[in-house]
């Protein structure tokens, strides 16, 4: 029997080390503590690794490693992990998404109730031999709104604790649909704006984005009822810590509790001073059981690999061979950025997904240029890594159908993918190809036909087709000092007057303020900014 090298690289719990013992095809080492030259040369004897997030494994530290077949993160993130490096080297890069989704749910449970009865400040004061009891009067969970922005694995299980406490929950998350949110027992909101009015309660389960960066700030907490508490135990970040301090100051808030900071390790805050606030170390996943769980499926997911050949969780790698890939190669980006635009044109709320392929793509494997498409829809959606192997399936699990069709009519071009998203009210579509070798192109945006570049900053709009659109926005950009790379404008047939859309590619991220002010325009409807990946950037699992 072939014996497979594992080295463990990070302090491992127990229960995953006994796993190793036991696991057949295998012999392990653990040698922690490891960095740079030391860590290099070591990653040349072995076939595998597994690390949590002290180790530092970089493309330096890659390079060079011709036996080293797979690495697995204990733990969600991979940030550690040079994941580009590792696919140019065909090293698969695993995590184990599953293991701290209940250890993390209990914890912003328990810092929510926590905060309620000033639990802290209760226990300070009795130690340092005060009998207050006046002084800390909390308030209960039951008859409360909780609103969870982020309704994935966490969010779902934070969800069932707070029904469990007789709270009304209101969950919002993009590809969360009202009937899915039904099943849950949650009440269905379009945006976060429409469910903060509502909350006394706020916790958040999302991934750190640019789309979710200071997703609640002064604007947002000036829409919250007086007295609400704010609970952050996904990604700091997310809440504007500046904005949190003044919420606390002026009253609006009674309380914020936070195990995660736009800035970790973080010990010096000028929150931690200041009354009705509740703070732990980025203790969330920090349990006996999610230590264990992370460290045993971090080791089945290895041990299957190195011996079987099966990938699961993979962050990186799909098996594509080398002729489907000559034959689909420009037409998976493309499939992966029409995902990518889409998540952020859509209103919310999708219940279906429809792909229908024309031309000579029909031909080939369309199920991976699906599955494509799939992984940038949800890339910045969910908390956990999203990719070809495993989009289609995180999409489905959101109770979102979908469906696939092929047309061998080839129509204007060779070939052409065209998406389209209910979400009830409103259908959104997207039609995208490839020019040349590798540069995709958006020939459709809803019912208007156009040639728009699918990369980089992109502005959307649609409006009236009358003089003066394009001449107004570029007045407003100039002033901003944003630079419009290139123009498309697709209008509903050939005569002036009736509805358009313009499609700009900006050279600079525009401030929000510009856009607001271009959507002042009487003949402007909407505007929508979308970041794109650059020209010929590639997602992690996509072969270079």
């Amino acid at each position: 029997m072939v014996m497979h090298r594992i080295i463990v690289l990070d302090k491992l719990a127990r229960e995953g080390l006994d796993r190793l013992e036991r696991a057949e095809g295998v012999t392990h080492d653990v040698r922690t503590g490891l960095s740079g030259e030391a860590l290099r040369e070591a990653l040349q004897d072995y076939d595998g690794a597994i690390c949590r997030s002290e180790a530092k494994i970089t493309a330096e530290v890659l390079a060079g490693s011709r036996r080293l077949r797979g690495i697995v993160r204990a733990g969600v993130g991979t940030d550690n992990i040079d994941r580009e490096a590792a696919t140019r080297q065909g090293i698969v890069v695993m995590n184990t998404p599953t293991g701290n989704t209940l250890s993390t749910a209990e914890h912003a449970f328990t810092l929510m109730a926590a905060l309620s009865r000033n639990i802290a400040p209760a226990s300070r004061s009795l130690m340092e031999g005060r009998w207050d009891r006046g002084a800390f009067t909390g308030v209960q969970l039951a008859g409360k709104t909780l609103g969870i922005v982020g309704m994935g694995r966490i969010g779902r299980e934070v969800a069932v604790r707070a029904k469990a406490f007789a709270m009304r929950v209101i969950g919002f998350d993009p590809f969360l649909s009202p009937e899915q949110a039904a099943k849950l027992g949650v009440e269905y909101v379009n945006d976060v704006r429409e469910l903060l009015p509502e909350v006394d309660y706020l916790t958040v389960h999302t991934p750190l984005t640019p789309e979710t960066r200071h997703l609640v700030s002064h604007a947002e907490i000036d829409l919250l009822k007086p007295g609400a508490r704010l609970v952050n135990c996904a990604r700091g970040g997310i809440y504007d810590e500046d904005a949190l301090i003044k919420g606390l100051e002026s009253g609006k808030l009674a309380g914020v509790a936070l195990d995660v900071y736009e800035e970790e390790p973080c010990v010096d805050s000028p929150l931690f001073n200041m009354p009705g606030v509740l703070c732990t170390p980025h203790l969330g996943a920090s349990t006996e059981e999610a230590q264990a769980d992370v460290a045993v499926e971090a080791v089945d997911l290895l041990v299957n690999f190195l011996v079987t050949g099966e990938v699961r969780h993979a962050v990186n790698a799909v098996t594509i061979d080398s002729n489907t890939y000559q034959a689909l190669g420009g037409y998976l980006d493309v499939a992966y950025r029409l995902g990518i635009l889409l998540s952020q044109w859509h209103s919310g709320g999708p219940r279906a997904c429809r792909l229908t392929y024309r031309g000579k793509v029909v031909d080939e494997n369309t199920r991976l240029l699906t599955s494509a498409f799939c992984a940038g829809l949800l890339e910045h959606a969910l908390d956990e890594e999203v990719n070809i192997i495993n989009g289609e399936m995180l999409l489905r699990e959101r109770g979102i159908h979908l469906t696939e069709q092929t047309r061998s009519a080839a129509g204007f071009f060779t070939s052409a993918i065209s998406v389209e998203i209910d979400c009830g009210d409103e259908t959104y579509r997207a039609d995208g190809t490839v020019f040349g070798n590798n540069m995709p192109r958006l020939i459709r945006l809803g019912e208007h036909r156009m040639e728009a570049y699918l990369d980089g900053n992109l502005l959307i709009f649609n409006h009236s087709d009358v003089p003066g659109i394009i001449g107004a926005i570029g007045d407003t950009f100039g002033r901003y000092r944003v630079n419009i790379a290139q123009m498309a404008v697709g209008r509903l047939g050939n005569e002036p007057g009736g509805k358009a859309v313009g499609v700009l590619n900006l050279d600079d991220v525009p401030p929000q303020e510009s856009i607001d002010e271009i959507l002042r325009h009487p003949a402007i409807n909407n505007a929508r900014f979308i970041r794109l990946p650059a020209h010929g950037a590639l997602p992690p699992w996509m072969p270079g």
